[in-house]
C-alpha cells in the first residue's frame, strides 16, 4: 500500500523472462548482425508485444532505427554497468504514462532484452495519478495482454497540483517533482537501481531552449543522471530518437494512447512555443533538430562565457607563442568558410 491506495503488481512466465535469444545474437552480439535480423511479425517465438508489428520494409527500418539509436544512447553513456550478464542483471523500473514517447521506449527496451542486448530485469510501472476521466483500464490490459510485468500504482497528485498551482498558472513544475518522488520510491522498494524515461531528442532540445530563454542558463536533460540522494540512476534510451519516428512507431503499433488532461489540456505553455519554434525551424531547413542535437555533445567551454569552466583569468600566451602562432589552433566555423568561398567566388 502507498498511502490509502493500492499498488498492483502482475508477474507473468512470459517470453520476457524464460525467452532464449535467437542464435544468431546469442553467439555473436554482433549488432549489424541483429538489427538486420528484425523478426517478421508473424514469428512465435517474439515477444507478444511485438507480435502485431507491421511487417513492411518501411516500419521495419523504421524499428531497426530506434533500435539502433537507443543502443547507442545505452552504450554512450554507459547506462548499463560494465559487470552485468544474463546471470548478474540489474532491474529497470520503466515509466509508463501512456503516451506514444514511453510506449515506444518499453517496446524498444523489451526488444533489445529479448535479442540479448541488455541483459536487465524490465518492471513497468505507471502512476495512476487520479485524474478526472483517467482511463484506469487501458494500461493494466495492455499489460495483461502483452505477458508484462508491471505495477500499477495509484496516487491522487491531481488534487495536490490544482490545490497549489493558481488556474492560469502551469501544473507542470510540481507535478513532475511530485511524480518523481513516487517513481523514486517505488524503485527503492522493487530494488531497481534505475528509472527509465521516455524524453526523446526534441524533449532535451525543448529543455535546453527553456533553460536559455527563461533560465539564463545552458542546461538541458541529460541522458543519464543520479538522483539527489545518490541512490538511483535515471536513463533515457532514447535521447538521441526522432520524435516524428517515435509518432510513426507508435502509431503503426497502434498503442492505445492516453492523452495528458493536466499539462495537454492548458494553452499558452512556454514549452509548447518553444516546439513550435523548433519544428518550424525543422521545417525550414530540415536536418536543423539532428545538427543541434549534435552540437550538445559537442561543447568548448574555452569559447563560451563560463569561468568556472575554463580559467579565463590565467589564460596567458606560451613562451614559443612566437614561433609557433596557432593559439588559435581552432577549426574555423562553417559560415566563416561559406563566406570566405563567397568573396572568392566574387574576385
Amino acid at each position: 500500500m502507498y498511502g490509502a491506495f493500492p499498488v498492483r503488481r502482475q508477474t507473468f512466465s512470459n517470453p520476457l523472462g524464460s525467452f532464449k535469444p535467437s542464435r544468431r545474437c546469442e553467439d555473436n552480439l554482433n549488432w549489424v548482425n541483429c538489427v538486420n535480423d528484425i523478426a517478421d511479425s508473424t514469428d512465435t517465438d517474439v515477444p507478444a508485444l511485438l507480435r502485431n508489428a507491421p511487417s513492411s520494409v518501411e516500419f521495419k527500418k523504421l524499428r531497426k532505427r530506434l533500435l539502433r539509436q537507443s543502443r547507442e544512447a545505452i552504450g554512450d553513456y554507459g547506462m548499463m554497468p560494465g559487470d552485468a550478464s544474463p546471470e548478474s542483471r540489474p532491474k529497470w523500473l520503466v515509466c509508463l504514462s501512456g503516451g506514444k514517447d514511453s510506449y515506444t521506449l518499453l517496446s524498444v527496451l523489451i526488444e533489445l532484452k529479448w535479442r540479448g542486448l541488455l541483459p536487465v530485469e524490465l518492471i513497468a510501472c505507471n502512476l495512476d495519478q487520479a485524474q478526472p476521466g483517467f482511463p484506469t483500464d487501458i494500461l493494466p490490459k495492455f499489460f495483461e495482454d502483452n505477458g508484462i510485468e508491471h505495477i500499477i500504482v495509484r496516487e491522487d497528485t491531481y488534487s495536490i497540483v490544482t490545490d497549489k498551482i493558481p488556474e492560469h498558472r502551469t501544473y507542470c513544475s510540481l507535478c513532475s517533482r511530485l511524480r518523481r518522488g513516487i517513481l523514486y520510491r517505488i524503485a527503492r522498494e522493487q530494488g531497481c537501481e534505475a528509472i527509465v524515461l521516455g524524453h526523446h531528442r526534441e524533449d532535451i532540445l525543448e529543455t535546453f531552449f527553456m533553460n536559455l530563454f527563461h533560465g539564463g542558463r545552458l542546461a538541458s536533460m541529460p541522458p543519464k543522471l543520479i538522483n539527489d540522494e545518490g541512490d538511483l540512476l535515471v536513463l533515457r534510451p532514447l535521447a538521441y530518437c526522432a520524435e516524428s519516428d517515435i509518432a510513426r512507431f507508435a502509431s503503426g503499433m497502434q498503442f492505445p494512447i492516453i492523452p495528458c488532461n493536466l499539462c495537454g489540456s492548458q494553452d499558452g505553455l512556454q514549452r509548447e512555443e518553444v516546439k513550435r519554434m523548433l519544428q518550424g525551424w525543422e521545417k525550414a531547413s530540415p536536418g536543423r533538430l539532428g545538427v543541434m542535437a549534435r552540437a550538445l555533445g559537442h561543447t568548448r567551454p574555452s569559447h563560451l562565457l563560463d569561468r568556472s569552466l575554463y580559467d579565463f583569468a590565467n589564460l596567458r600566451p606560451a613562451e614559443s607563442a612566437a614561433e609557433d602562432p596557432g593559439g588559435e589552433a581552432e577549426e574555423p566555423c562553417g559560415a566563416s568558410l561559406a563566406m570566405t568561398a563567397k568573396l572568392f567566388a566574387a574576385e
